[in-house]
């Protein structure tokens, strides 16, 4: 196997580690696949192509909220709110993270990893975690991860921060908010405690929430949107019945991205009737 060039004084790069979300979350949103990929079918009902984008990009509406997520703290040290098996939620190291920048965050760590799912008939959000238990937050301010069921103790409101866009509050019904603080420890680099009894928005309650970019409703809309648009030549030719010219493809092409293409269709088969019977 040929491998790359490489010289003396490159920098090297280090591969990022994935963890496979769709696998260890089965139950994740629309996509109940072991894949990563989801079809988008046209209204004719035919698969256009698969929507694979695996990669992690930054909510910007609390609307976004669906599916795999993480929330990025904005300690110094990169790091996300994680959960362990017994419930305890803590602060975890990020390592999939660009020059420090918290909007490249992704995670290394099934820990690391919450699926966000809307509160039905209400603007609230719940958060569950690898182990099937749901974030929340007692009377005490204290986080925890341990029970399966939902009550208003595992409710919570995201909302965007105005003056720092792809920002949330998370704010228990209590109105308090999720907060980071310094910790008690003297090492170097440690990592922040987590509390969720935050009285007002600070730097510190600033979380960025990043999430699975097939799951964002927008991205979602426009990769369907230009999957329906694509559309060969040859594709073209075989719905009218004969050779296109140039101007006739441009035309059909137009007509298939503005919505009109199955009335510019039957236009062109009409004219191929006249011409012929002319």
């Amino acid at each position: 196997m040929v491998s790359a060039l490489s010289f003396k004084g490159d920098k090297k790069t280090k591969k990022r580690k994935r963890v496979d979300v769709v696998d260890k979350f089965a139950d994740v949103g629309e996509s109940s696949s072991k894949g990563k990929e989801v079809a988008v079918k046209d209204e004719t009902g035919t698969e256009t192509g698969p929507i694979d984008d695996d990669s992690w990009v930054t909510a910007e509406a609390a609307g976004d909220l669906v599916g795999p997520v993480i929330f990025v703290l904005p300690s110094d040290t990169p790091s996300c709110i994680a959960c362990d098996t017994t419930g305890k939620v803590f602060a975890s190291p990020l390592e999939n993270v660009i020059d420090g920048d918290p909007a490249t965050a992704e995670p290394h760590d099934v820990r690391q990893v919450w699926v966000a799912n809307r509160v039905v008939g209400t603007e609230h959000f719940t958060f569950k975690g690898h182990h099937g238990r749901y974030l929340g937050c007692d009377k005490y301010g204290i986080l925890s991860a341990n029970t399966e069921a939902v009550s208003p103790l595992e409710t919570l409101n995201c909302i965007p921060t105005a003056e720092t866009p792809g920002t949330f509050q998370i704010q228990t019904l209590r109105d308090t908010f999720v907060t980071m603080k310094p910790s008690s420890s003297s090492k170097a680099n440690a990592l922040p405690e987590l509390r969720g009894d935050g009285e007002s928005v600070t730097f510190n309650t600033t979380l960025r929430i990043r999430m699975q970019a097939q799951f964002k409703p927008k991205l979602k809309a426009s990769k369907a949107e230009k999957a329906r648009e694509k559309i060969s030549r040859k594709e073209l030719e075989e719905a009218v019945g004969r050779r296109l010219e140039d101007d006739e493809v441009r035309k059909l092409k137009k007509a298939r991205r503005e919505g009109d293409y199955h009335e510019a269709l039957l236009l062109i088969k009409v004219k191929n009737k006249h011409d012929k019977y002319s």
